[in-house]
């Protein structure tokens, strides 16, 4: 346990330990990126929304500072101006309101998708430990943070400056006009200077989303010794996992014996290998070793073939050739292609001949360099 205390995280995050994380709520996340998304749209529908915003609040303002003398006088009356003036100062903003809502809840699953945690919720002491709270402070998120906090006012100071200086012209007219023109002018000018000011914050979400990522990576880092661990609790021990492979290596040998009555021969060693193949000029390129095996195995095979009728072949370099050269399931190696064609042709010829369709015919001679042969055994 000590050793694994002082071993470097630096293998990247397993599937197991990320979804682990997700369930206690720790996924990438950028405030930078809501804000900036909020922001943005909020400054976008007042662009779009503001002349009607603006004709529904002046109108609002000019009702209610315009009320009849006893109205004013009498308070069971205000109150009903003050719900009324509520109404209808919330349904002039309702569809901005409802726009920036929905933004807002959108937005943060833009990066790291939906994630609702009941851990991330329950009470931690060090959250509330000064302690840890002076570490977070001084370690390098803070730093981070400080800095965004920083770049953040730079950036969007000087875009103020350079939209005022750019405007200015336009706020000192407005002295020069009548009151609605007034109100209308500033308002779009109010709209324009905050989408200008929001879209600086567009510079801010690009830098710490990729910030954000990284970071989030780096928390979830595992050291080596953590990767083997789960390793161990994903598959098993060791014993399970060999017992598995043994009853998977035994369900492949049944499916390998079941395909031997379909085979169109088996070539034999005669006793050291054999290996059964299948081809179909109409549906194969190329004959299909269906089964193989080695002595017992071997053995097996040729029973299997006995018992089905299937022909064996006794041709020794080119059985321990194909054993070889080819996994089942495999087609036959090309060099092979002349000597198993020679094989093939003298079984169809034999059933002919077995017919009484045809002579017998003459066994070939099988000719395989035997260098490039796998070993006897």
């Amino acid at each position: 346990m000590a050793e694994e205390q002082f071993q470097e995280r630096t293998e990247p995050a397993t599937p197991k330990r990320l979804q682990e994380a997700r369930e206690k709520g720790q996924i990438a996340r950028s405030r930078e990126l809501n804000a900036m998304a909020v922001t943005l749209t909020g400054a976008f529908a007042v662009f779009l929304l503001g002349e009607g915003m603006v004709n529904d609040v002046t109108g609002l303002m000019a009702a209610n500072l315009s009320l009849p003398r006893p109205a004013v006088l009498g308070t069971e009356q205000m109150l009903v101006y003050l719900k009324d003036a509520t109404l209808a100062a919330v349904q002039a903003l309702l569809p901005w309101l409802t726009l920036l809502t929905v933004v807002a809840l959108i937005a943060p699953m833009s990066l790291g998708g939906w994630s609702f945690s009941t851990q991330a919720m329950q009470f931690k002491g060090d959250r509330i430990n000064p302690v840890a709270g002076l570490k977070r402070l001084f370690a390098m998120r803070g730093l981070v943070e400080l800095l965004k906090a920083m770049a953040k006012f730079l950036l969007v100071g000087t875009i103020a400056v350079l939209v005022l200086n750019w405007l200015s012209d336009e706020f000192i007219g407005l002295g020069r006009q009548n009151l609605m023109e007034a109100l209308n002018h500033a308002g779009w000018l109010m709209a324009v200077a905050f989408v200008l000011f929001s879209a600086g914050l567009i510079l801010i979400a690009a830098v710490d989303v990729p910030f954000q990522i990284w970071d989030h990576g780096k928390k979830l880092r595992m050291t080596r010794q953590e990767v083997r661990d789960e390793l161990k609790e994903t598959e098993g021990r060791p014993e399970v996992r060999g017992k598995v492979r043994a009853l998977q290596q035994e369900a492949a040998r049944r499916r390998m014996l079941e395909d031997i009555p379909v085979a169109s021969v088996v070539v034999t060693n005669p006793t050291h290998y054999a290996v059964a193949l299948r081809y179909d000029a109409e549906e194969m390129s190329a004959p299909v070793v269906v089964a193989k095996g080695a002595d017992l195995m071997a053995l097996k095979i040729r029973e299997i073939a006995n018992e089905h009728d299937v022909p064996i072949f006794e041709a020794p370099p080119l059985a321990r050739a194909l054993y070889a050269s080819a996994d089942i399931g495999d087609e036959i190696a090309e060099r092979l292609y002349v000597a198993v064609a020679q094989v093939l042709t003298y079984i169809y010829q034999l059933d002919r001949h077995l017919a009484g369709l045809a002579g017998a015919p003459e066994r070939p001679d099988i000719d395989i360099d035997e260098s490039t042969d796998g070993d006897e055994g």
